[in-house]
């Protein structure tokens, strides 16, 4: 019973660490408005909030080493909380600022946290299914700000997201007897034994850079075609804005299916067959899409979004197997820091390139990333020698 409270309360919180991330730009067409800012200062405030995620999500391992994983996702669900009320009463532009550091440090902390913990203690479904919930939030976080856009403005919905991030935290202090203990202690001789490394392999573990170059080119290309798609779409095929946005939704959509469809597949599948079945799903997706007929593109975009969505929840659960759980703690922390900056760097860069090109670089460019997403997870395999725990069972 106290594990099926604990996993409720670790379900509840993937929702709430999707609940605020889109809301800026949902609500920055009325903020921008009142602020007397440009329209372009969205991207700036949003660069803030990701340097913050991704310095935290650095130093993650750190702060575990430190602290509980309930005690860094209280700290963090708090800090969050206090964030996005400050949005709520900004007096100026300087203040987003301001609160967008410790808003990016509270995300990237508690992220890292949990998807450790997951790691560590649950079994590949959950996380599957965890970032499925978390899908859920970023889905619920603009429905709640678009119902009270046209009646209280932006700064309600802030507000309300505000108040639930706080109700989370209480939620999750009252849960602390129910998490597992976590050992602080220093490994016996046998431990130091199995995970003793040379400093050199410290620092960089056999393997770890093509893991943290499949991290961004992951994150980066769900971003890149969450952003660009429905631009592509309407300048190149002269699709509607409506029809266009639509099929991002889709998208959208096809990933949070496929990582609920993922849950039941990983009772069937090893995590390193997840990885290598989505992204060859997704590299055929992707060369469908090619394809200038209608009907193509959408199956191409479908096939796309039911791929990617069992890569991450999957290489954040190998992790531990992948490098040894004495290592995993800050390696978790650093691989989805190299997933923020994917997601935070690509997209923008590929706008830069097109502004130079065209827009019709869009299909081309997101099949070359799915085959070096693809190339680089079968060069860690070939590394990765023996066989995980997992396939060992």
């Amino acid at each position: 019973m106290t594990g099926f409270l604990l996993l409720t309360v670790i379900y509840i919180a993937f929702i709430s660490l999707g609940l605020p991330d889109a809301l800026l730009g949902v609500s920055w067409p009325l903020m921008h408005v009142e602020f007397n800012a440009p329209i372009s200062m969205a991207g700036w405030i949003f660069m803030t909030i990701a340097a913050g995620t991704i310095l935290s999500s650095l130093l993650s391992g750190r702060l575990l080493e430190r602290f509980d994983t309930k005690q860094v996702t209280f700290g963090s669900g708090l800090v969050t909380a206090m964030c996005l009320l400050g949005f709520y009463a900004a007096p100026s532009l300087i203040w987003l600022f301001v609160l967008s550091i410790p808003l990016g440090l509270g995300a990237g902390a508690v992220d890292a946290a949990l998807n450790h913990y997951v790691a560590e203690n649950y079994k590949a479904h959950h996380m599957n299914w965890l970032h499925c919930f978390w899908g859920v939030g970023a889905t619920g976080g603009p429905l709640v700000m678009a119902g009270v856009l046209t009646e209280s403005g932006w700064r309600d919905g802030y507000l309300i997201v505000a108040l639930i991030q706080f109700a989370l935290a209480f939620l999750l202090l009252l849960s602390f007897p129910l998490w597992k203990r976590e050992n602080k202690t220093e490994p016996s001789p046998l431990e130091r034994q199995e995970t003793a490394v040379t400093a050199l392999e410290r620092k960089m573990p056999k393997g770890l850079s093509y893991a943290l170059a499949t991290f961004l080119l992951y994150c980066g290309i769900e971003a890149l075609i969450g952003l660009w798609a429905s631009s592509y779409l309407v300048q190149m095929k002269q699709f509607s804005v409506a029809t266009a946005a639509t099929w991002v939704s889709i998208y959208y959509g096809s990933i949070t299916l496929g990582r609920f469809l993922s849950g039941f597949l990983s009772f069937r599948f090893t995590n390193r067959q997840m990885i290598r079945l989505g992204q060859t799903l997704a590299l055929i997706g992707s060369l469908v899409f090619l394809i200038p007929a209608t009907g193509a593109m959408l199956v191409g975009l479908i096939f796309i979004g039911l791929g990617l969505a069992p890569i991450y929840p999957s290489m954040l659960h190998e992790t531990p197997q992948r490098f040894g759980k004495e290592r995993a703690k800050r390696l978790m922390g650093f691989q989805m820091a190299f997933a923020y900056t994917g997601s935070t760097f690509l997209p923008p860069l590929f706008g830069l390139i097109v502004s130079q090109t065209s827009l019709g670089l869009f299909p081309l460019v997101t099949v070359l990333i799915m085959l070096g997403m693809l190339w680089n997870t079968e060069r860690l395999n070939l590394i990765m020698h023996q066989p995980s725990k997992e396939e060992l069972t």
